[in-house]
């Protein structure tokens, strides 16, 4: 996996995909603010941030959220690697689940990016999968029997299965909303969990992390070990593993402090 460029996810209803947020009317002072990238993960789309996007854009902070493609480990994040280079001041990435292995690759080599926040997301050390992390510890949910499988060209997409949807993956968010997360959820391709991690950009770029404690999809001992591993500075919820969704106020709190 390339080590210069990798992939962004996110966008939203709230943040126009592939435009930056917050300007003109407050142009002068966003110079002053890093701009924030937020990157969705898997059966998710980047209207999951529109709670944060909304509370970091009313701060003044440039935002960008980009839709994550969901083909794989390189390819996603060479495709955010190729948004981030086009970004210029202090960066702040913020990713969700699957999004934090894409934004551990795409922020490598990158000067930039000043600060990793890592919402109930996978933080992989070089040569790890997601599959391996997830399984880590005892817990997930999100299991082969929770998903619907669907061939496409040459690979296969995964699905959350509707039945199981709220209860694995957004628990504390209502059912109403739920139903809505489920029809418009986008699959990843199955190849991404198997699929292993390069060189990590938490190495050398100070980093936050978001613990989830009622996560049925990566469990909370997996959080706390990434996030130890980081070095990251951690702040817990007892949330679901859509933390951004459940706890907006939470999730852009901890960004706003990586961002100072």
């Amino acid at each position: 996996m390339t080590t210069t460029r990798r992939t962004l996810l996110a966008g939203s209803a709230a943040v126009t995909t592939g435009a930056v947020l917050g300007a003109p009317a407050a142009q002068a002072h966003d110079r002053q603010k890093p701009t924030v990238v937020l990157v969705h993960g898997a059966f998710a789309d980047a209207s999951g941030w529109n709670g944060v996007a909304g509370r970091l854009v009313r701060d003044g902070y440039p935002v960008l959220a980009p839709a994550n493609p969901l083909r794989g480990v390189a390819t996603d994040s060479a495709y955010l690697a190729s948004i981030l280079a086009t970004l210029s001041g202090p960066l702040v990435l913020a990713a969700h689940s699957y999004g934090g292995i894409v934004v551990t690759n795409a922020a490598t080599g990158n000067p930039n990016v000043k600060a990793l926040v890592y919402v109930a997301a996978f933080v992989p050390d070089q040569g790890e999968t997601l599959l391996g992390l997830q399984t880590k510890y005892p817990g997930s949910r999100l299991d082969e029997a929770a998903l619907d499988f669907r061939p496409y060209g040459e690979g296969v997409d995964g699905y959350i299965k509707k039945a199981v949807f709220r209860d694995v993956f957004a628990g504390d968010v209502p059912r109403a909303t739920t139903d809505l997360m489920w029809a418009g959820q986008r699959p990843s391709d199955v190849r991404a969990l198997q699929e292993p991690s390069g060189a990590p950009a938490w190495k050398t770029v100070p980093s936050w992390y978001l613990v989830a404690r009622d996560d049925q999809v990566l469990p909370a001992a997996a959080q706390r070990f990434m996030a130890r591993r980081a070095g990251a500075q951690v702040r817990e919820a007892g949330t679901s593993h859509v933390a951004m969704i459940a706890r907006p106020d939470t999730t852009a709190d901890l960004i706003k402090r990586a961002a100072r």
